[in-house]
């Protein structure tokens, strides 16, 4: 029917320009992508594990915060026991914070104090450097 041949017409022509046009997300330029809170999120940080529940606190702990999506970080550290953890993030009150999970992810740029509670069972305060 004519109705058919024209909605076959149209996919056809939708998965042609598909097929031929660069994709964004498979090719980014960084250049002309907008910053978000993993960007303003990204850097090193030093402080120290303030609590433990499965053990004591620890001094001089470097945690990376690594942009690896939109509003995406991971937290990597220089201390075994913390994990590595990926965190979706959110803004509240001028701080950036997780937007769910275990855990508790908050940044105050202004101070540029973070707080991280990973899993809920090990804590770590510090500064951005």
């Amino acid at each position: 029917t004519m109705h058919r041949r024209t909605l076959l017409r149209n996919l056809a022509a939708v998965v042609a320009a598909t097929l031929t046009a660069p994709s964004f997300a498979q090719h980014p330029d960084p250049a002309k992508r907008k910053p978000d809170l993993g960007d303003a999120a990204e850097g090193r940080y030093a402080g120290n594990v303030i609590s433990d529940s499965k053990g004591s606190s620890h001094d001089g702990v470097t945690l990376t915060v690594t942009r690896i999506g939109v509003n995406r970080v991971r937290i990597t550290s220089d201390y075994p026991r913390l994990p590595v953890v990926e965190v979706t993030l959110t803004k509240a009150m001028g701080k950036i914070i997780q937007a769910h999970g275990d855990t508790a992810y908050v940044y105050d740029p202004s101070t540029r104090q973070l707080d991280v509670s990973f899993h809920n069972e090990v804590s770590w305060s510090g500064r951005r450097q």
